[in-house]
């Protein structure tokens, strides 16, 4: 099994509207939604991974690196693999733009962009990861970031 660190970003309009990536991994006919981010490269940190991970996915360069809000675990199959990855969520205040993807390997797996507004954020009819990110994000709203220690959540497919 490979292990791996990501960083991810809840981007977050004033009109309360989150960013979502439509995303088919290879070989499956499912589709799913998920922030942007990925995985860091070696030695790489958090805040410059997230840096280059949303300007290859969204063509952002231009951004404060929020607060840390949710601790994820995740273990699946991608493309033949067997995944357990380490994924840090940080909220990312934006006002609203047109996300531009210039990831090549990325692109092939990217079905399409959405704001979606955080009323509609629980009721979309396909999955989302992670599960309780409006749970997240109406907590963050409604309280600010969590304080002290985040719980892990583990999820595993």
């Amino acid at each position: 099994m490979q292990t791996r660190e990501a960083i991810r970003a809840i981007l977050l309009t004033p009109a309360a509207e989150v960013l979502l990536m439509r995303v088919r991994p290879p070989e499956e006919q499912r589709c799913f939604w998920i922030t942007p981010g990925g995985g860091l490269e070696p030695g790489e940190s958090s805040e410059d991974g997230l840096r280059r991970e949303l300007q290859e996915e969204l063509g952002l360069t231009r951004f404060e690196l929020g607060p840390l809000v949710w601790l994820r675990q995740h273990t699946f199959n991608w493309a033949g693999r067997r995944i357990c990855q380490s994924e840090r969520y940080h909220v990312v205040h934006v006002e609203r733009f047109e996300p531009e993807m210039s990831d090549a390997l990325e692109a092939h797996v990217l079905q399409s962009f959405r704001w979606c507004p955080l009323a509609e954020l629980a009721a979309l009819a396909e999955p989302v990861a992670p599960r309780s990110l409006h749970a997240i994000v109406a907590s963050y709203l409604e309280q600010g970031a969590p304080p002290g220690p985040l719980e892990l959540e583990v999820l595993v497919d």
